[in-house]
């Protein structure tokens, strides 16, 4: 079992707990599944306020929050989470929200990072072209090889750049309510 997640943040008049954010996950079965199992979000209110460089103490409860109906949906199977973003930003391992992650899973489930944008070139990532797209995705991992990683990605259902799961997951999170 596999599961993607995404979250979105919100600010407004409408509401009224100030930042909060939604985040939303997609369970599926094979790599190559055309459509999800399950999909569920989560409202987080008292989100963290953005820091350059700590993203992950922003998005990481968030995640977190999102994931926990995964144990039981998974029935304990989850053998990895894909994210938007990065595992690590470079060969040196400086640890992403992916790699916060994998650790805060207890380093027990796979973390795949998949970015649509290249960080300070990203030459440590696995740079995977979809769809007759010639703008890679960045493909970095924890706990999976990072070549079995970037053919999963590959494999992903979906005839465009980005993955159709992705796309979903990324458009649910996104939705009113």
């Amino acid at each position: 079992m596999f599961v993607c997640t995404d979250v979105d943040y919100r600010t407004g008049p409408d509401d009224c707990a100030g930042d909060s954010a939604r985040a939303a996950a997609l369970l599926f079965e094979d790599w190559s599944a055309a459509e999800a199992m399950g999909e569920w979000t989560e409202r987080i209110d008292g989100v963290e306020p953005y820091v350059p460089g700590e993203f992950f103490r922003r998005e990481l409860p968030c995640v977190l929050a999102v994931l926990k109906r995964t144990e039981h949906l998974a029935g304990g199977r989850l053998n990895a989470v894909v994210i938007d973003g990065y595992v690590t930003f470079d060969a040196a391992g400086t640890p992403g929200l992916g790699a916060h992650l994998y650790q805060a899973l207890g380093r027990e489930v796979a973390v795949i990072g998949v970015a649509k944008t290249a960080y300070r070139g990203s030459p440590h990532a696995a740079a995977v072209c979809r769809g007759g797209s010639t703008s890679p995705l960045y493909v970095t991992a924890a706990g999976i090889d990072l070549a079995e990683a970037a053919r999963a990605i590959q494999t992903m259902a979906g005839p465009h750049r980005l993955p159709a799961l992705l796309k979903r997951v990324d458009q649910l999170c996104r939705q009113v309510g």
